[in-house]
């Protein structure tokens, strides 16, 4: 089996009711969207690494990932006035198990708290699914980060197990949740049922 994408997959908008994806430009990494990755606040749980991502960063990160075919960035866009307010990262893929993380930002702060990003993750489950055939979407998340886990899980995501002192902050211990998206294709409702009701195990 191929570990790359087929060249025939095409990438066309998709819309949901407020908001709409599309692969994102190069040319459309402004200094203000730029800013997004140099706020402290928005940047706090994105990565793990906590390393600065600059503007040569990001556009080789897509670039690259484009050209392995196992990460693709799009664009998050209001449907109303065509503004680009935050990204999705689809990736890295394996294309052997059919498998991806998902990783949304809103970084247009007059676009925050307004139930966009679960809008956006929908948008990313339906492209993860129906685009690239996925079975699963995974992540993981500090355990504080009570707005990722509320938007996810708002998002058909199901928290499906706990990493105990993953993460080490400011000298302290944090568990890492881990949360899941399941492509009904591939799993039955029974086994999401079921996963589903263990989710208080964890959380």
């Amino acid at each position: 089996m191929s570990s790359h994408m087929p060249n025939s997959i095409e990438f066309e908008r998709l819309e949901s009711e407020r908001i709409y994806l599309k692969e994102i430009e190069v040319s459309e990494l402004t200094n203000s969207v730029i800013s997004w990755f140099k706020d402290r606040d928005l940047m706090r749980y994105y990565s793990n690494s906590q390393k600065v991502i600059t503007k040569e960063i990001l556009i080789e990160s897509i670039q690259e990932g484009k050209k392995k075919g196992n990460i693709y960035t799009f664009g998050i866009y209001t449907i109303n006035s065509n503004i680009l307010i935050g990204t999705i990262k689809l990736g890295p893929i394996s294309f052997v198990h059919k498998t991806s993380d998902l990783v949304v930002l809103i970084g247009d702060r007059n676009f925050l708290g307004k139930g966009l990003s679960v809008e956006a993750i929908k948008l990313g489950n339906k492209l993860a699914f129906e685009k690239f055939d996925l079975r699963k979407l995974f992540g993981g998340m500090y355990l504080s980060n009570i707005p990722s886990i509320k938007a996810y899980t708002r998002a058909d995501w199901i928290i499906e197990g706990r990493l105990k002192g993953y993460y080490y902050v400011k000298g302290k211990n944090e568990d890492r949740l881990l949360v899941a998206c399941f492509n009904p294709k591939y799993f039955s409702l029974h086994e999401i049922n079921e996963i589903k009701e263990n989710e208080s195990k964890y959380y």
